[in-house]
C-alpha cells in the first residue's frame, strides 16, 4: 500500500508541480507587469486555495468537472469520458492547490525586478518576449524556483481536495496522505507512522532549500 501511494504520489506531485509552474509563472508575470480592470480581484481568486478549506475547494472543482458538471458533463458527451475518481483528478486538484504558491512567489520575483534592466533590454530592440525569456525570467529564478518548490511539497501533502474529486481508490487514486488516513483508520500504527515521517522529511527539506534561497545560496 505504502509504496503503490508513494509511486502515486510522487507522480502527481510532479506532474502538479510542471503544470502550476509554466501556468503560475505566466500568471505571476502578467500581474507584475500588465495592469488591467481586475487585477487584484483575479490574484485574490487565485490565492483563494491558500485559505479555503482544502474541501470546499475540492467541492467546487466536483460542482465544475463532475460527471454532470459545468464542464464535466461537456467533457462526458465529447469525449466519452469523466474526470472524478481517475489520476487526472489528482493532477487537477494537486495543481489548484499548488498553483497559488507559484503565482504569488512569481508575482513577487517579477515585482523586485529593477525596471531600468527591461528598458535596457527593449532600448537594445529585444521584444517582449525575448525580454521575458532572456531576461527576467533569469533574474526572477531564485523566487520562482522557491514557488516550484513549496508548490511541490503542497501538491504532495494535498488530502482535502483530493479526497473530494478523485476519492481514494488504492492502486488507482490512493496518494500518501490517503493512505496515511486509511492506516490511521484501519489501526495500522507503524504504515501510519512512517507516512508521517516521510511527509515530515519532505517539508523539511523543502523549507530549508527555500529558505536557503532567500539568503542567495541556492
Amino acid at each position: 500500500m505504502i509504496v503503490q501511494a508513494l509511486e502515486i504520489s510522487l507522480v502527481v506531485a510532479t506532474a502538479a508541480t510542471a503544470i502550476a509552474v509554466v501556468t503560475g509563472t505566466f500568471l505571476g508575470w502578467a500581474l507584475a507587469r500588465r495592469p488591467f480592470p481586475g487585477r487584484e480581484l483575479l490574484d485574490t481568486l487565485f490565492s483563494l486555495p491558500l485559505v479555503l478549506p482544502p474541501t470546499v475547494t475540492g467541492y467546487y472543482l466536483l460542482v465544475l468537472l463532475g460527471r454532470n458538471g459545468v464542464l464535466g458533463a461537456p467533457i462526458r458527451l465529447a469525449f466519452g469520458f469523466t474526470i472524478p475518481f481517475t489520476l487526472l483528478a489528482c493532477v487537477i486538484a494537486a495543481t489548484v492547490m499548488a498553483l497559488p504558491f507559484v503565482v504569488r512567489a512569481a508575482r513577487v520575483a517579477f515585482e523586485e525586478i529593477d525596471p531600468r534592466q527591461r528598458l535596457a533590454a527593449a532600448s537594445l530592440g529585444a521584444a517582449t518576449a525575448r525580454t521575458f525569456w532572456r531576461v527576467e525570467v533569469p533574474l526572477a529564478r531564485r523566487g520562482l524556483a522557491a514557488g516550484a518548490a513549496l508548490a511541490f511539497a503542497r501538491a504532495l501533502g494535498e488530502f482535502g481536495a483530493t479526497l473530494m474529486l478523485a476519492g481514494n481508490i488504492p492502486g488507482k487514486t490512493q496518494t500518501l496522505p490517503l493512505a496515511l488516513y486509511e492506516a490511521t483508520l484501519t489501526g495500522e500504527s507503524v504504515a501510519a507512522l512512517f507516512m508521517c515521517a516521510a511527509l515530515t522529511a519532505v517539508s523539511i527539506v523543502v523549507l530549508l532549500w527555500v529558505g536557503r534561497l532567500g539568503r542567495g545560496k541556492p
